[in-house]
């Protein structure tokens, strides 16, 4: 309890209070803006977290991302645009209600359900990140092997497009995380002889290139024009929603839990989330053929989906240090920097932090209904932001945040490679998402089985040797194994239906 008390004073602190609101409203802008995703926001943040202690710093990337990944409803619900990736699931759905004359149903319902599945999601981290951490105590070099392993699957798996494509991604990710030093023999790899190579390639730099860069490049490459939001009246958005979250009751709770577990697996995050939690609604709903039409209840399922995913992949990241998704990817960044190390240790080391964190979910989802509803009203003007007034700010705070790790122009030439290198993936169909987890992971993954090899006298057979590894062990294998079994079951298939 004293802990907790401690958390709360550290979090009503009126400084902390002050970012937060002003991180809010940073969120609610970036994910107003077609194109300009969360993960966008949460790397624009790093340049202003250097100057910040750890709680107001985590404080302002939890309030942004909660704040963007609703936002992004606005412009998807106005103009079918969808302001961020985890809004693309249920995009057609809410301008159907948009074009039938229910902006105000179809807003009004993302916003209560973003802040329902939010809070939905932080109880979750709440309430098992601290007995996930009292189980990780156990783990050894073996373990941690296989949870990245585990990470680095699960993130190809569930990656959207191919799975070749996807693994593809991860192993240049994988390729990048070998340049520098050896982690076991110390010789340099990759380096070309140049020094500040030796170091390897900085996390935040290659982040903030293939996340912000790369739509940078995107817009020069083909700056469209946008489109004029509807002249539609946006007055009470909060009319008729009881009776529609009383109907929706259970799929409400659905779309918490989907989320919430969809985000834990490592790679996959809210985006992901929100097309399962559409698809399950959909499969099982009493009014299929409405979808489409402009039908409520996708809205209600996704829109809780998106937001409990966003707090459910905080927990591998607090607990193993591995991403649950692009943003946790780089808030494992920002907690390095503040000395927070990620892991098991944390929740007994620091306990005051790892509650601020807790309590920062539940205020900023709370937060997001009256802000939501100011940013809806908002909407227009939002809109109508010039993107070529917008991309050069943004430029601008990549090569600060790029120079300001290590305050070197290397950080910004990393930046720059890496952003032309998330342009060319990117416009051939190539996921980003993998590439940055194994960028992230593949220290990780190398010297925990280097050491763990050491450990075995170099026997595979050790890293089935304890029990939590070998069921870890055997869930990485047979993840390995479902693409295999569908291209068999496919060519099976093939030569069934032609002779049929």
């Amino acid at each position: 309890m004293d802990t907790f008390l401690q958390a709360l004073m550290l979090v009503l602190d009126v400084k902390v209070l002050g970012v937060m609101l002003a991180s809010a409203l940073f969120g609610l802008f970036v994910g107003s803006i077609p194109g300009l995703t969360a993960t966008m926001a949460a790397a624009l943040l790093i340049p202003f977290t250097f100057f910040m202690e750890p709680v107001p710093a985590i404080a302002a990337i939890v309030t942004t991302v909660a704040m963007a990944i609703f936002a992004g409803d606005i412009p998807g619900a106005l103009l079918r645009i969808p302001g961020t990736p985890a809004s693309a699931a249920y995009c057609d759905e809410a301008y159907a209600m948009t074009r039938k004359g229910q902006a105000e149903t179809a807003l009004g319902i993302s916003l209560v359900c973003s802040a329902i599945g939010g809070i939905l999601g932080a109880a979750v981290l709440t309430l098992t990140a601290p007995v996930l951490a009292e189980f990780a105590i156990k783990f050894s070099s073996f373990e941690y092997f296989w949870l990245a392993c585990l990470g680095l699957s699960c993130a190809v798996v569930v990656s959207s497009g191919s799975t070749l494509k996807g693994f593809v991604s991860l192993l240049i990710g994988l390729f990048i995380a070998t340049i520098g030093i050896d982690v076991t023999a110390g010789h340099p790899r990759f380096t070309f002889g140049s020094v500040e190579m030796m170091g390897g390639i900085s996390f935040i730099p290659a982040m903030i290139g293939m996340f912000a860069i790369s739509e940078v490049m995107r817009y020069v490459a083909a700056p469209g024009s946008q489109q004029a939001a509807p002249q539609q009246p946006i007055r009470n958005v909060f009319k008729g929603i009881g009776s529609i979250l009383s109907r929706y009751k259970l799929n409400v709770a659905r779309g918490g839990v989907i989320g919430a577990v969809v985000g834990i697996l490592p790679g996959a995050g809210a985006d992901i989330a929100a097309w399962i939690a559409f698809a399950m609604s959909k499969r099982f709903s009493r009014e299929p053929e409405k979808f489409g039409t402009g039908h409520v209840e996708g809205l209600v399922d996704s829109g809780t989906a998106n937001n409990a995913g966003v707090a459910g992949a905080w927990i591998p990241a607090l607990v193993f240090g591995i991403p649950g998704d692009s943003i946790t990817a780089i808030v494992i960044g920002v907690l390095y920097m503040k000395g927070m190390n990620p892991g098991p240790t944390v929740f007994m080391n620091q306990p005051e932090l790892i509650n601020a964190v807790f309590i920062v979910f539940f205020l900023a989802n709370v937060a997001l209904i009256p802000l939501g509803f100011m940013a809806i009203r908002l909407s227009r003007r939002i809109l109508h932001v010039p993107r070529k007034v917008l991309i050069p700010i943004i430029l601008m705070f990549c090569v600060v945040g790029a120079f300001a790790i290590n305050n070197t122009v290397f950080g910004i030439s990393v930046m720059l490679v890496m952003g032309v290198l998330a342009y060319i993936m990117e416009s051939n169909g190539f996921p980003v998402a993998p590439t940055i987890l194994g960028i992230v992971l593949g220290t990780m993954l190398e010297s925990n089985f280097m050491s763990s090899m050491i450990k075995a006298d170099g026997e595979f057979s050790g890293f089935f040797s304890r029990p939590i590894a070998a069921t870890l062990g055997v869930l990485v294998i047979v993840i390995w194994l479902i693409p295999l079994v569908k291209l068999l079951v496919g060519l099976v298939r093939k030569p069934q239906a032609s002779q049929s």
